[in-house]
């Protein structure tokens, strides 16, 4: 699988796993376990989740999943912005670990910005890294000001990712964000990649995935990894689904199917503010 390198030259593949919505449901519990870890067997090593979803659960569900495998994963997860305060994101992240059942984190997000100055919590990420207990830590949901703001901090420009919303549908950052991080050098999170299958109806995903005789989920998936800045998360909650993943990442999509999808889903014309799910 193709690969997107990090500020620090390490490469993560360019496909991971989401699991926002998983640990929600106890009956689905095994099931998406088990598509977590065919997400593994594919190369998907990338695991992102959250001390926000399902209440802690899904890092439960998450450390059940990574159980005798943990090297071979590099894992994802967020503090919440009423938590990130420089003694705060600390005990966040001890708690996140414990429900992980790891000693480390490999990458550590703030989920979003909130009240807390962001120069206290650089300070709490240097911390936990100084202590091990992260490796790297990033961001989420920050749009062009924050991440100028943010990188004019000190220690800020250790940044690592920007985790933002991004899809077919949900094309504003390519017109500043998206140049603002590359100048940076640092790489772009997706999630929500074919945004929860609210497009995957629209005729121009079916049209194209007959020609490359797959999905139009996998066609709008393709898209997202046509950038090579760019990692994308998608949520599977079975293996059928994990290999439907996986094998998008194998498309290419030439000319003509770039056009079709940039007539049917244009970028804004003018800058708005970045969008959340």
């Amino acid at each position: 699988m193709r690969t997107v390198k990090l500020p620090s030259g390490e490469r993560i593949p360019v496909l991971g796993q989401g699991t926002w919505h998983l640990a929600e449901v106890a009956a689905r519990r095994d099931t998406e376990i088990f598509a977590l870890r065919r997400g593994l067997d594919l190369g998907m090593t990338v695991i992102d989740t959250a001390e926000m979803y399902a209440d802690g659960e899904a890092e439960i569900l998450v450390g059940e999943a990574i159980a005798g495998r943990r090297d071979e994963v590099f894992l994802v997860s967020k503090v919440l912005p009423q938590h990130a305060t420089a003694w705060g994101t600390v005990a966040a992240c001890e708690a996140s670990l414990r429900r992980l059942g790891t000693d480390r984190i490999d990458l550590y997000l703030l989920h979003w910005r909130g009240g807390v100055p962001l120069a206290d919590t650089v300070r709490a990420f240097g911390s936990l890294q100084q202590a091990g207990l992260i490796r790297y830590w990033g961001v989420s949901n920050f749009d062009t000001p924050d991440m100028k703001e943010l990188t004019a901090l000190p220690g800020g420009a250790e940044v690592a990712t920007d985790q933002v919303l991004y899809n077919l549908s949900r094309r504003g950052p390519e017109l500043n964000l998206f140049p603002l991080l590359r100048e940076l050098h640092v790489p772009i999170m997706a999630y929500s990649p074919i945004e929860q299958g609210r497009i995957l109806r629209h005729p121009v995903l079916g049209e194209i995935a007959e020609r490359h005789h797959a999905t139009p989920a996998q066609i709008a998936l393709a898209w997202v990894l046509r950038r090579d800045d760019v990692c994308a998360i998608p949520r599977a909650s079975r293996p059928e689904h994990t290999n439907e993943n996986r094998a998008a990442a194998d498309i290419q999509l030439d000319r003509a199917d770039l056009s079709q999808l940039d007539r049917d889903f244009p970028r804004p014309d003018r800058v708005r503010p970045l969008e959340m799910l």
